[in-house]
């Protein structure tokens, strides 16, 4: 089972503050920086120009986007894809603790009554390790590779080649293989119940997941969004220049690594089981 825990448990180290702060390649930074360039680059075109080829109602534009309402756009964004990663997070937690029960009631609770049971025991083990592998992989969208074949047999293996719900075909052969064992008279009917019970709260941690998954935030909100913050940082020069002269690139800079970061963090989060270098399962 430690290929289970391999592929959920996070091992990162712990950083210091100072050495969390700067790290910058699991930032946000060098999604954003470009776009913070070009609003800067923009800035420095707005100071460079003499003031009075600036009409007074230019610098009235960021009334246009109050920075209010934009805030408040930003949390719900930031909030809904929270609330996504947190919700998607649990039900892989489900599935690990589950598949992790399942495995401990299989290895103690079945009996051996020949060598062979012994075996068709390991061989549910390595597939309740599929499965966990299996349900990463489509949640990713992503074919199945070689991660899969040690776990089962070639015949099982080829077969799960032409199946669209791999995790499923997965849990099917579990329990064909427990209902063998049952035929078998090595575990009794209240102990195979309760290992079904522990499979469907599996499969439907992976059915939630998929929902999670299948059900992305609507796109027009997304585009507004990024509309509101283009404008908002595009005339941010205008209103900081009478007072920032030759400063006002580096403050706009500021301020659009601001609200471009914290855009770009709902964004990375929003799909729990991707390969973000921060949410990576």
């Amino acid at each position: 089972m430690q290929i289970i825990g391999a592929s959920m448990i996070s091992t990162g180290l712990k950083k210091s503050w100072f050495g969390t702060a700067l790290d910058f390649q699991k930032s946000v930074i060098p999604n954003i920086l470009p776009r913070v360039i070009i609003c800067g680059i923009f800035a420095l075109i707005i100071s460079l120009l003499p003031q009075e080829h600036i009409p007074n109602y230019w610098r009235k534009l960021d009334i246009v986007v109050p920075s209010v309402v934009l805030g408040l756009v930003l949390v719900f964004r930031t909030n809904t894809a929270y609330e996504r990663f947190w919700e998607g997070r649990k039900y892989w937690g489900t599935i690990a603790t589950t598949i992790l029960n399942i495995g401990r009631q299989v290895w103690v609770l079945i009996e051996e009554k020949e060598p062979k049971d012994r075996d068709l025991k390991k061989s549910i083990l390595q597939l309740l390790a599929a499965f966990a592998l299996a349900a990463k992989l489509h949640l990713r969208q992503e074919s199945i590779n070689s991660e899969l074949e040690p776990l089962m047999s070639n015949e099982r293996y080829e077969n799960l080649k032409n199946v669209n719900n791999t995790a499923l075909q997965i849990a099917y052969w579990i329990g064909d293989d427990l209902q063998k064992l049952f035929l078998k008279n090595c575990l009794e009917i209240s102990q195979l119940n309760a290992i079904n019970f522990l499979m469907n709260t599996m499969i439907e941690s992976v059915i939630g997941c998929n929902r999670i998954l299948t059900t992305p935030l609507p796109l027009a909100y997304g585009i507004h969004l990024k509309q509101l913050l283009l404008i908002y940082c595009l005339a941010l020069p205008f209103k900081m220049v009478t007072d920032f002269g030759w400063l006002t690139a580096p403050c706009v800079m500021l301020i659009s690594y601001t609200l471009f970061g914290i855009e770009e963090i709902g964004i990375e989060i929003e799909d729990p089981f991707g390969q973000d270098r921060n949410i990576s399962l």
